[in-house]
This record gives structure tokens, sequence and C-alpha cells, in this order.
């Protein structure tokens, strides 16, 4: 993803494709927690998933790791804190909320991430998005909400949150500070390297928490699925789209990279379909009419004016 030189037209290319793609990457993740209920437990699963994608990335990144060690032993308590928020609180967490909220406040609750992120980011950051690009939000928000309430206003009402929604609201957090601070630090290593980094971070954050598990739960007992699933949860949900978010932000700006959320409930009606038989219903197709056109708007750069 960083072989085209900067102003390269083609990388804005790829990044404009990659907003597309790296929701449907992701969406790997709603079948590894379905499958995962009673196979492997959350924090285990999540340090399994990122002790693998560090293994992968690794042998990658090590030159750049050790070209500048020096200068980046400093940034070991941010790469800790980013390694928590990505890693842990939006692996596990996300998992143990699911075992107890229903779909509809996760979805819910995850479409006000990429709004506190668009204000975090202009807080903080000094990103504006224009009037066309608020306008564009508006949209893919409204047809994310039609989709999580299956286009009924008494599900939208019916709304109450619940103890496992306090999980998720914190995953929502932790994901909107993640990203501003990966965008927001400065750092001397390399996206990959970089990413790399938070990733081993993340890794030793998750082992103690994970101990924890085991003693309150008893010790797992290792499966051929248990092993398959923290794999797919590695390659697609955490390698690839970890990597592919990172340099979606680098090209585009956090506020409009954190719009790719807006696409997730459409793909995984698409997923739920595929693996699960389950056909798309009315307001799938409402709610995406609604959010292809909102992302384009809000991600498109207006096109400079030549005199």
């Amino acid at each position: 993803m960083n072989r085209f030189a900067p102003g390269d037209p083609r990388r804005a290319a790829l990044a404009q494709a990659l907003l597309y793609i790296t929701p449907a990457i992701w969406s790997a993740n709603f079948i590894v927690a379905r499958m995962a209920v009673g196979v492997v437990e959350p924090h285990l699963l999540a340090l399994l998933r990122w002790t693998m994608a560090s293994a992968m990335m690794l042998p990658l990144a090590l030159p750049g790791l050790r070209r500048h060690w020096p200068q980046w032993r400093s940034e070991w308590q941010d790469l800790l804190l980013m390694g928590a928020l990505g890693m842990w609180i939006c692996g596990a967490f996300v998992y143990i909320g699911a075992a107890s909220t229903p779909a509809v406040n996760i979805g819910l609750l995850y479409a006000t991430a990429p709004v506190l992120i668009a204000v975090g980011s202009a807080l903080w950051l000094g990103e504006r998005l224009s009037k066309r690009q608020i306008f564009g939000v508006v949209l893919a928000l409204t047809g994310t909400t039609m989709i999580v309430v299956k286009g009924s206003l008494d599900n939208l009402l019916a709304f109450r949150l619940n103890v496992g929604d306090l999980w998720i609201i914190a995953s929502v957090l932790s994901w909107a500070t993640y990203s501003l601070l990966l965008r927001g630090r400065a750092s001397v290593l390399d996206p990959f390297a970089r990413l790399t980094a938070i990733a081993l971070g993340g890794v030793i954050v998750l082992i103690p928490f994970t101990l924890a598990e085991i003693a309150l739960t008893g010790a797992p007992k290792p499966s051929v699925a248990m092993f398959t699933l923290a794999f797919v949860a590695a390659l697609l949900p955490g390698f690839l789209s970890y990597q592919a978010y990172s340099f979606l932000q680098r090209e585009l700006g956090v506020a409009r990279t954190g719009l790719v959320m807006y696409l997730s409930p459409i793909y995984a009606a698409l997923v739920a379909w595929a693996m699960l038989g389950e056909a798309p219903q009315w307001f799938h197709g409402a709610g995406a009419l609604l959010i292809l056109p909102g992302i384009y708007l809000a991600t498109r750069t207006p096109a400079k004016i030549t005199p």
C-alpha cells in the first residue's frame, strides 16, 4: 500500500477503493463473533488474534523497527495506550457486549463513532468538513439507522440501554480515541512498523486480562475451531483491515476515514445472506441508497480549479 510515492494520483485512487473494500474485510468479524460463542472466550480470542497478526507483521516490519530503535523506544507509552484502545477494548469488549445486548443496540451505538471521530478531528486535529461533506455524513447516518432499526420507527423508539451496552459504548469511545491518536500523535516509525508495534503493545495489555479470564472461566480446551477462528480474525479484520485503515487515514484524514463504519451494516447483510441464508430485506436496499451516495459526498475531494 505504500509503494506509490506521495502525490501519485494512484494513491488517491487506491484510497477511494479501500474506502469500500475495508468494511468488507472487517465484516469477517461478524462471522467470527457469532461462531466463537461456546468455542473460545472473548479475551483469549482477542489475544490469539493479535498474537497471530503480530507474527504476520513482524518479519516485514523488523527492518523499520531496528532502523529506528533508539528513537521509537521513547514512544512506548503511546504504543501501549493505542494497543489497549485498538486491540484490547475494541477486541474483547465487543465480544463481551454482543453476548448480552441486541444487535440493534450495537448498530445504533456504533453509528455514533464516525460522528465522534469527525467532531474530535475538528477540535483536536483541525480537520473541517464542508457543508457538502456534512450532508453526506447525515445521509450515511440516516441510512445506517434505517438498516439497524429495520425500517421501523417503533424499533428506534424502543431503544433502551442495558449492561451489555456499556461494553459497546466503551468500545465505540475507544475506537474514536484510537483513530484520533493514530493520526494526531507523531512517530519516527513508518506506518507499517508502527502498526506492528501497536499490535505488540495490545498483546502485552491483553495477557494479564486473558489470564484473569482463564482463572474465572477455567482453562480452555484447544481445538481446530478455536485456532481457525483466531487465524481468520488475525488475517482479515486484524492484519489487513488495520493496515488499510491506517493508509486511509493518511490519504483521506481521520474524519472521512471514520465513515467506513457506515458501510458495515450493508456488508453484514450480505455476509448473513451468503453464510446464513438470511436474505436482505427492503430496508437494506433503502439504507444502501442513502449510505453509498452519502459516503461519496463526504469523502470526495473537490476538484482543483485551474486559472
